[in-house]
């Protein structure tokens, strides 16, 4: 389907300033097929999965109606869970950011009736509710419907499996004859068809079903990060990984211009795409990437249509992306021409949850990674340059070189391994104690204060090393740390420790990625030669260690049960 910009949409200035702001450029599938249809007044069918843009697909012509200055409900949106109505509401919110006076209200059981009941009175035009709310507010008279125009039903066929099929139809019924009626619903099952025949009038069927796609020669990581530490986090891997060119992914166009900036003034070789540069001027960017001049090309979703280079070796998600579908043609820029890649993904708070759904949706796994120290980036540079030079020994006549090296070392009073030591400490471009810090952050929020002389978003957090009763008086080899054990975590025992070369990234990731648990719930990682030890929250507890059983972490077999003591 050809794509069509939001610009080309008609729609109200104020709306695109919203949509401009939030990110987007280009309408997805789901947006450009309902939201012309629905701007025409028409009732809509459509077929749509979560994460195909469903909806602003609904969402912006339904602002599109509504009178900022008719203090009545014009609008209401049916969804079956409270996590989904609050979603929704908080995007239509986000999308009628101009539209000075429009008020949208989420109603939804389990929270304060009274509380709801006080801002429908303050004039709200749209409701975002689970049925039986709505019901209840309808047998209260608290909602008045005499003035909608317009009635959405998301996830229709959830809203069925649920059991609200009877509510539906009640609410229905008791709306304006005269209304348009919109129905998502990822299935349709007879029940849901029949509605449609009840209560729709002509209907127009929308039907948008994503691809299954998986992208097999591409390995996929993800970071749980705080915003301020993504540049730093991106930094670390790029000197780790030392990929040829890298694409970098981000949801708006002001992120991609001040990640450019801040790239540039690290060092990288680093240049923008986006909606905003002229033709002229996205020829330069894009030749420059191709010829290897630019190593890091950061961009927007549909600025990076059409790279087609098949020497990406890794693809970040900076920001990851509003639909599922272009997780998976972002890191489809690597791992191209049969070759292997690496996608990146930084994960801030509750997107860990969208993070599912992209897995679910990609049929792949996504394997949750400590966040490299400035240790792990050290030690993985010493050992590229020394692979470098084992090569060149075994390769090169040194005979001329050895000459000058001994004619040097007799000549002044230090070893040939302060030679070495100080070469390659030259070679690593860093001629400073600070690159190699014994030092380790265990967690996100350590690494704040740890950023680095590069970092300067850094902010010193005065957290403690750790517990003196842990080995060198630094809990262990903690991945991440408490004081003590709280009352609300459990401590479990695992029969494998530094001696198997096991990293407390290796356990959290294990977790993580058995369990489903997010990593930043796990809590210390204690580490010692043989065992150890690792906190999670009291309640999942159990759920971890059934997780767990037969569980192999870098190949060997492993036993987790809950630790005598403390945290039993």
């Amino acid at each position: 389907m050809e794509t069509v910009r939001f610009d080309e949409l008609q729609l109200d200035e104020r709306i695109l300033r919203a949509v401009a702001d939030m990110g987007f450029e280009e309408a997805s599938p789901i947006q450009t097929q309902a939201i012309p249809v629905q701007m025409e007044g028409r009732d809509i069918i459509g077929q749509a999965q979560t994460g195909t843009g469903k909806t602003a697909a609904f969402g912006i012509p339904m602002l599109q109606k509504v009178d900022p200055k008719v203090k009545k409900l014009q609008a209401v949106a049916l969804c079956p869970t409270r996590e989904l109505a609050i979603q929704v509401a908080d995007e239509i919110r986000r999308l009628a950011k101009y539209m000075h006076g429009v008020k949208v209200v989420p109603i939804y059981g389990g929270q304060d009736i009274v509380k709801q009941i006080r801002s429908l009175k303050d004039g709200t035009q749209i409701i975002i509710g689970t049925p039986g709310r709505v019901m209840d507010h309808m047998r209260r008279k608290t909602v008045k419907f005499d003035f909608v125009h317009t009635v959405i039903m998301d996830e229709a066929d959830e809203m069925l499996n649920m059991g609200f099929l009877e509510d539906m139809e009640t609410i229905l019924s008791q709306l304006p004859d005269e209304r348009q009626t919109v129905m998502f619903s990822a299935t349709m099952p007879s029940a849901i068809l029949d509605i449609a025949r009840k209560f729709q009038k002509e209907p127009v069927n929308v039907k948008v079903v994503k691809k299954e796609l998986t992208v097999p020669k591409v390995t996929q990581y993800y970071y749980e990060v705080k915003p301020k530490s993504k540049c730093e986090v991106m930094c670390r891997l790029l000197d780790m990984y030392a990929p040829k060119l890298s694409v970098v992914f981000c949801n708006t166009k002001k992120q991609v211009d001040e990640l450019v900036q801040s790239l540039q003034g690290r060092g990288y070789f680093a240049e923008g795409l986006h909606g905003d540069l002229k033709q002229i001027q996205r020829d330069r960017v894009m030749n420059s990437f191709r010829n290897g001049k630019t190593e890091i090309l950061v961009a927007t979703d549909v600025a990076a249509r059409g790279i087609d280079v098949d020497d990406v070796e890794a693809v970040f998600n900076y920001d990851l992306p509003q639909d599922d579908e272009y997780y998976v043609h972002r890191i489809g820029r690597t791992g191209r021409a049969g070759r292997e890649g690496i996608a990146f993904s930084f994960v801030v708070g509750k997107e860990v949850y969208k993070l599912r759904d992209i897995q679910r949706y990609c049929k792949t796994k996504i394997v949750p990674q400590a966040i490299p120290s400035l240790n792990d980036v050290t030690a993985i540079k010493v050992d590229k340059i020394l692979e470098g030079v084992a090569a060149t020994i075994g390769d090169t006549d040194l005979s001329k070189t050895v000459n000058i090296i001994e004619k040097k070392l007799l000549e002044e009073d230090y070893t040939s391994l302060d030679l070495a030591a100080a070469l390659l400490r030259q070679m690593m471009g860093e001629a400073n104690e600070d690159i190699i810090d014994s030092r380790e952050p265990r967690s996100l929020d350590e690494l704040e204060g740890f950023g680095g002389g590069s970092n300067n978003n850094s902010r010193g957090r005065g957290r403690s090393n750790g517990s003196s009763s842990s080995s060198g008086g630094r809990g262990g080899n903690s991945g991440r740390y408490d004081s003590a054990t709280r009352d609300d975590m459990a401590r479990l025992f695992i029969n494998i420790g530094k001696n198997q070369n096991v990293k407390p990234g290796d356990i959290l990731g294990a977790i993580a990625g058995e369990s489903g648990m997010p990593g930043k719930m796990v809590g210390s990682i204690d580490m010692y030669d043989k065992y150890t030890f690792v906190e999670v929250p009291r309640e999942s507890a159990d759920a971890v260690l059934t997780a767990m059983k037969d569980v192999k972490i870098k190949g060997k077999n492993i036993h987790m049960e809950k630790a005598n003591g403390k945290g039993k």
